[in-house]
């Protein structure tokens, strides 16, 4: 299965017009579009329509998208060039918008390229426990086709008030991917910074997201990627931070930096 497969996200007979069945399958337990998901979605539009690889996307959430609803995603080719792209994709469900993103798209293979991030040192994902789901028996949603393995990070239960240093590690995956991790995969992995400010406050609480932004360096065959979350900061209610994400074998495959409303957990 690839990622557009495990999305749901189909072609139209028109080449700028995509389709994304709303399914408890890529939505959060709260019952609403898995902002990971929307992002993933777009980014797999935007790629399909321009034949090009995503640079950077980010996406911008409006409104909630709820299981039983289709969300139509227009592309616009704003500028074409002989090496880049510039883009946008606009989901909405009829008339209510979802979310927008902006993109740019394209390859410059002659410039030199590296690396000035390193994975942190950690071992191998069956060497870690299973992440505990707040969410576990409240239903079917994302978390059902995801797996991740804390490497640091507290489970709810363990969360006190105390404030955290800001730094959560886990290692994730979508087992049923089996054609690779690419941009679309990652905008669903990297959408965990909600995650770190619950875990940074010390709080039973997460986040909904306001924004994500995903920078794309270089996709290399891997199962699980190293997801590395820095919390900037968290005030006025809203929460600021971004994840690195590598591959098994330390390449820093992209970067996700995120703002969020801060959420307690409902009971």
């Amino acid at each position: 299965m690839d990622t557009r497969s495990f999305l749901g996200l189909e072609p139209s007979h028109n080449p700028f017009r995509w389709t994304l069945p709303v399914t408890p399958s890529v939505c959060t337990w709260g019952g609403f579009l898995f902002g990971g998901a929307g992002l993933g979605a777009a980014i797999g539009a935007l790629e399909g329509t321009s034949g090009r690889q995503v640079v950077w996307a980010t996406g911008q959430y409006l409104s909630y998208a709820k299981p039983g609803e289709v969300m139509d995603i227009d592309v616009t080719v704003a500028v074409e060039g002989h090496q880049i792209t510039q883009a946008r994709a606009v989901g909405h469900v009829g008339n209510r918008e979802i979310l927008t993103v902006n993109a740019a798209l394209g390859d410059r293979p002659d410039i030199p390229a590296g690396q000035f991030e390193s994975m942190p040192d950690v071992g191998r994902p069956g060497d870690y426990r299973n992440r505990v789901h707040v969410a576990a028996g409240r239903g079917p949603s994302i978390n059902d086709h995801l797996e991740q393995r804390i490497v640091k990070g507290r489970d709810p239960d363990q969360r006190d008030g105390v404030f955290g240093d800001g730094q959560v590690i886990a290692w994730a995956r979508i087992p049923s991917l089996i054609e690779g991790v690419d941009a679309s995969a990652l905008a669903v992995l990297g959408d965990f910074v909600p995650m770190g400010v619950g875990e940074a406050l010390g709080i039973r609480g997460g986040g909904n997201s306001l924004d994500n932004t995903l920078r794309v360096m270089r996709l290399v065959p891997t199962e699980w990627v190293l997801l590395d979350i820095r919390v900037h900061g968290v005030e006025r209610g809203f929460g600021h931070g971004l994840v690195h994400m590598f591959a098994e074998d330390g390449t820093l495959m992209a970067t996700a930096s995120q703002s969020c409303i801060v959420r307690f957990w409902k009971g």
